[in-house]
């Protein structure tokens, strides 16, 4: 086994979080080493992105100009027939009064180029990036996490050491139970996903003809995604009571979906499935909204699904993931830098994490129960679990150590969710017939207007820094983000 020098930092895993991590603790002038396990480009599912990560941790991390050099799909919003309005609906960034103008847009992307722009990016900071080097085991010193054990393209073995480990490493991976977390999976999110990939698909109407549609049918509901002019990633969310037909024959359980499904039948009339290369088979995706019940341990952090994943409805996977990597990001860099002390750098990162995944989760909750088909089985599911006491008090557990002063119990939960799903249904159906019907953050209540504006701020800080508020903590005594973003400072209140 080779021993190897030490590093400040090693990032596990070369997505998003990883390299949103490696890229912003490296800008500080700090050793970073980033291990992944396969060799890029790879496949990986999530293709939407959100306007915070295209503009405002892009700007930070220096890549926007390389992602609008790509030429990705341009996404302006949203276009949803969801809820008790026949005809479809869209949002628009725009209507955010601190999205308007030339960052109310997003992205549609192919993961396989957007990770690898953002892998590279971090190989030109300074990241020293391995890619084949699959992460074993992690070392421990005097009761911290000290290192890792990874093996080479070659089966070489090398231990590596340095002052933390971020595990950025996905969902599928069991690194994170070296901090000690458990993952507990919501009672609430039980889906599974069946997704392919088709050629020649329709595509909406301009100005929407870039925005991801989202079909609510009997079944669950559609994702319909146009990654370039002629290439849709298409997958469809059901319960998971569906997942015998799935699993009997996913190609003819696609076909009874689609079939199920008038708008996406539609879209889909004149396309065919890719069979061949990285997009050629029909994947299926489970279990995946889960929270762990710890962040960080001493020596160690999880970022991106490592630590946490909701429900793909709204695209909130690679904000949740680039967004953490900022987070900790700060945290490191003022450790290192001996600005905060450990506990008080970490406690900041995991606090705001599980608040923006909170967001999201109170959001969605809201958002799949307006839908109101008496005569689908997957809503009226939907209905019966979101008034079980188990299913609020696991709501409660994961958002509850985050904003306590909000949710203080089961019942006012319970109130919330019931004014979500009334507040999104009463936004839907005000907008006019015919898919011409469009709302956002100003007319669409406090619920979805809170996390649009928490997005469109994101993006706002990292584009005009303490001019756009970013200097204030959470809470009194809290930490604020230096002047360059990247780290913590004491807030002086003077």
């Amino acid at each position: 086994m080779n021993a190897q020098r030490r590093f400040d930092v090693i990032v596990v895993g070369g997505g998003p979080a990883g390299s949103t991590v490696s890229t912003l603790v490296a800008k500080r002038g700090h050793r970073v080493l980033q291990l992944e396990k396969e060799t890029f480009p790879r496949y990986q599912i999530g293709e939407s992105l959100l306007p915070a990560t295209v503009h405002g941790i892009g700007h930070l991390l220096g890549v926007t100009d390389a992602l609008r050099r790509a030429s990705f799909t341009i996404k302006h919003g949203g276009t949803f027939r969801w809820g008790s309005n026949p005809e479809p609906w869209t949002f628009d960034f725009a209507v955010s009064r601190r999205m308007a103008g030339p960052t109310a847009h997003a992205y549609q992307v192919e993961r396989m180029k957007f990770d690898q722009i953002l892998l590279d990016n971090a190989r030109d900071n300074g990241v020293e990036v391995r890619e084949n080097s699959h992460v074993v085991d992690v070392l421990r010193e005097d009761g911290r996490i000290s290192g890792v054990r990874y093996r080479d393209g070659e089966g070489g073995e090398h231990r590596v050491e340095a002052r933390y480990v971020v595990d950025a490493s996905g969902n599928t991976s069991r690194l994170y139970t070296h901090t000690g977390a458990r993952r507990e999976y919501s009672q609430f999110f039980r889906n599974l996903a069946l997704f392919g990939y088709y050629e020649g698909g329709r595509r909406l109407p301009k100005p929407n003809e870039g925005n991801i549609f989202t079909v609510a049918f009997d079944h669950g509901w559609f994702w319909y995604i146009p990654l370039s002019p002629t290439l849709t990633s298409v997958g469809a969310v059901v319960q998971r009571d569906a997942a015998s037909l799935v699993q009997g024959d996913p190609e003819e359980a696609m076909r009874r979906f689609i079939d199920a499904c008038p708008r996406i039948r539609e879209m889909l009339a004149n396309a065919t499935r890719v069979t061949e290369g990285p997009y050629g088979r029909l994947r299926v995706r489970k279990d995946w909204s889960y929270c762990n019940t710890a962040f960080w341990s001493p020596g160690m952090v999880l970022v991106g699904d490592a630590a946490c994943f909701v429900d793909p409805v709204f695209s909130s996977g690679v904000h949740l993931a680039t967004y953490s990597g900022l987070l900790a990001a700060r945290s490191l860099n003022a450790v290192l830098e001996g600005a905060v002390d450990e506990d008080s750098a970490f406690r900041e990162f995991e606090k705001r994490y599980r608040s923006e995944y909170g967001r999201f989760y109170e959001f969605l909750v809201g958002f799949y129960d307006m839908n109101h088909s008496e005569d689908s089985y997957f809503w009226q599911a939907r209905k019966v679990s979101n008034t079980a006491e188990t299913d609020i008090q696991s709501f409660v557990e994961l958002v509850g150590g985050v904003a306590s002063d909000e949710f203080a119990g089961a019942a006012l939960a319970r109130e919330r969710f019931a004014a979500a799903s009334a507040e999104m249904a009463q936004a839907v159906s005000a907008t006019g017939p015919g898919g011409r019907g469009h709302f956002g953050a100003a007319r669409s209540g406090a619920v979805v207007g809170r996390l649009m504006e928490q997005s469109a701020a994101l993006q706002a800080r990292a584009l005009l820094g303490p001019e756009a508020g970013e200097g204030k903590p959470l809470e009194p005594g809290g930490l604020a983000a230096s002047a360059d973003g990247l780290s913590w400072v004491r807030y002086d209140h003077s």
